[in-house]
């Protein structure tokens, strides 16, 4: 009987295994959890509407906040954390299709603009706004021809409409683009009469509909008339946007088919035209890893292991007196920094936010994280973040203990608290801004409730877990005794001044990134999909491996040069960066965005506020831990009576 067990056990595991292999087999094509949806002929294709945007105002707008034709009903789709953060309002829309069943001229419906409707259109108008829509999980995208790379570039969405003189007319008008031909691309099952939807398409016209007599819902038009083959293929007269204007919306519906299949029908999005520049900026990243760990390890085996040899053969007390550099400072070394707390909050925020990063992009290089799973990547890195209390509670925890700290609560509170407190405030201001302009950008009552459940429910007694185990464990004993009595740091030459080598050493870790920064910073401002997480990741370990590089290099300089201060200074040489990446994006709003309204500018720099602040622990976490790890390191290695 009980040799049958572990037998009984084996063949149950071996199952198991099996089941997971099928069923890992029948998924691993959809691993972002979207299963392919089949459509016979003649089955009805639901066109779902989203927001509209514009890289103008960067100020999301409902669809139906324009006088857009309006079906029976609105129905809001249901949208996750991610979506309601990124402004998405996904309703349904009264254009009906029919799978392989092409339409023309459909009429939607006949609008009369009053002097509002028309303002708001010529408004929508004048800040370039895009109609975004949504077909089987398909953005709607207008393809464009791009005359010098002879390829077509991807367009999400359409303008609302488009500015314009008549000819012999100086004055401007505002038309409307009230015709679309949509386009539905398709993959046949070659063994069924299904179909699965790979594409969809837009070309969007303003035409000045003409009929016979009055209007009854029913007339048929002399602009597009299905019976007639009269098709509209230009906007040679299109329709203007005035008060007392009618408006008729209509639409053409093709189907064509294609070679795409379903799981690879994201790869028209997601093209990169240029991955050259992407492997220049690794290359140039790599230059700068490889110059700084010649450096690094220089000092090593160089510098260091004649140091310590030659020190630790010293026989007489007046010989060590006589020796200069790192050493003389042994007993000052960890000696604890002034506002110690301060630190140990910072470290383990630090901590928490680089976990969050390494299984964020963990994820996304494996493909959980899809662009076909809208607002995914932010829920993800919401969700993460609160998990990861566990750790940054106990970072900080250890470090306070080691510091000779007692009030391991207050800490942990401050850990959990400082932070975030920062973002949620600023995030507040911020969406109070989006408020006022009546966007549909701004976070709901609810869901501002839902993230202060994930802060206080999840993070904050996560933290006090992490802390209560950190402070359990034995304190980190020092490798050197801390002598009673500080050392003077002696005067430093100009190149050694802490605020010199602080903006320094963030000049290197932004070099490594910078390249691939104006790519992230494209695809947030100017509305792209950024979907290249394997460059991304190659990009963020050499921004680890230059962080820890360059700070262990300063601090060596630093400790030579008899100055014992390295705590705070390891965190701000690598965190320094931050301020190079604010900068950068200064320098990106003025150079390539066209932002013109006050509360888009303020929007932009409030929002990359905060990005640079999360950089800032995050490179300043990396710089101090490379330097905690140095220090203790080569202070071991030290014989000291």
């Amino acid at each position: 009987m009980e040799l049958a067990r572990p037998q009984l056990i084996h063949r149950w595991i071996s199952v198991f295994m099996l089941l997971c292999i099928f069923s890992f087999e029948a998924q691993c094509f959809y691993l972002p959890g979207v299963a392919p949806q089949d459509f016979l002929k003649g089955d009805p294709l639901m066109v779902k509407v989203n927001k509209l945007t514009s890289t103008k105002t960067q100020l999301p707008y409902s669809y139906y906040s324009l006088p857009y034709c309006t079906p029976k009903q609105i129905v809001d789709s249901a949208e996750n954390l991610g979506e309601v953060l990124r402004g998405d309002r996904i309703e349904n829309s009264p254009y009906e299709f029919h799978m392989r069943e092409p339409q023309m001229c459909n009429v939607v419906c006949r609008s009369v603009l009053n002097a509002k409707t028309a303002k708001e259109l010529k408004e929508k108008i004048e800040d370039e706004y895009r109609v975004n829509m949504i077909l089987d999980n398909l953005p709607l995208v207008m393809p464009i021809k791009r005359p010098d790379l002879d390829t077509t570039v991807y367009q999400h969405g359409f303008y609302v409409g488009l500015k314009g003189q008549y000819a012999g007319s100086k004055e401007e008008k505002h038309f409307i683009h009230n015709h679309l031909i949509f386009t539905v691309k398709f993959h046949k099952d070659p063994q069924t009469d299904a179909a699965r939807v790979v594409g969809f398409e837009v070309r969007p016209f303003s035409v000045k509909h003409e009929y016979d007599g009055e209007w009854n819902g029913k007339n048929r038009l002399t602009t597009c008339d299905p019976h007639a083959k009269r098709t509209v293929t230009s906007s040679d007269s299109p329709q203007e946007v005035e008060d007392k204007k009618e408006i008729i919306f209509t639409y053409d519906v093709q189907f064509e088919e294609s070679d795409i299949k379903w799981a690879s029908r994201w790869d028209t999005y997601l093209l990169m035209a240029d991955d050259q520049i992407h492997w220049f900026s690794i290359v140039n990243s790599l230059m700068i890893v490889l110059f700084l760990s010649g450096m690094v390890a220089m000092i090593m085996l160089r510098t260091l292991y004649r140091d310590i040899s030659k020190y630790n053969q010293l026989e007489t007390q007046e010989e060590a007196q006589e020796e200069t550099g790192w050493k003389l400072v042994h007993g000052d070394v960890f000696r604890p920094p002034i506002n110690s707390d301060l630190l140990c909050v910072y470290v383990g925020t630090g901590v928490q936010f680089f976990g969050m990063t390494v299984v964020t992009m963990t994820f996304a290089v494996l493909g959980f994280l899809s662009p076909s799973n809208r607002g995914g990547l932010m829920t993800a890195m919401l969700l993460l973040w609160a998990f990861m209390g566990v750790f940054a509670g106990y970072a900080s925890a250890r470090l306070y203990k080691m510091f000779k700290g007692s009030e391991w609560k207050k800490i942990t509170l401050k850990t959990a608290l400082m932070f975030p407190g920062v973002v949620f405030l600023l995030f507040f201001v911020l969406n109070a801004l989006i408020w006022g302009e009546k966007s549909s950008g701004a976070v709901p009552f609810g869901t501002m409730f839902a993230l202060v459940f994930l802060w206080f429910g999840i993070a904050v007694p996560l933290v006090f877990v992490g802390s209560y185990v950190g402070f359990k464990k034995p304190a980190i004993e020092d490798p050197v005794k801390t002598n009673k009595i500080p050392r003077q740091v002696p005067e430093q030459a100009w190149y050694m001044n802490p605020v010199f080598s602080i903006l320094i050493g963030g000049i290197l870790p932004f070099g490594a990134v910078f390249i691939e920064l104006f790519f992230i910073l494209t695809s947030i401002w100017l509305q792209q999909f950024y979907y290249i997480f394997g460059f991304l990741f190659i990009v963020f370990v050499i921004l680890i491996v230059t962080c820890a590089e360059i700070t262990i290099v300063l601090c060596y300089f630093q400790l030579c040069s008899e100055d014992y201060l390295w705590w705070w200074r390891s965190y701000l040489t690598s965190g320094s960066s931050a301020l190079y990446l604010f900068l950068y994006a200064a320098f990106y709003f003025f150079t390539k965005l066209e932002i013109t309204k006050p509360v888009s500018g303020m929007l932009y720099f409030g929002y990359m506020l905060i990005a640079s602040y999360a950089f800032f622990v995050l490179t300043g976490t990396i710089g101090f831990y490379a330097c905690f790890w140095f220090t203790r390191l080569i202070y071991s290695s030290l014989k000291i009576d």
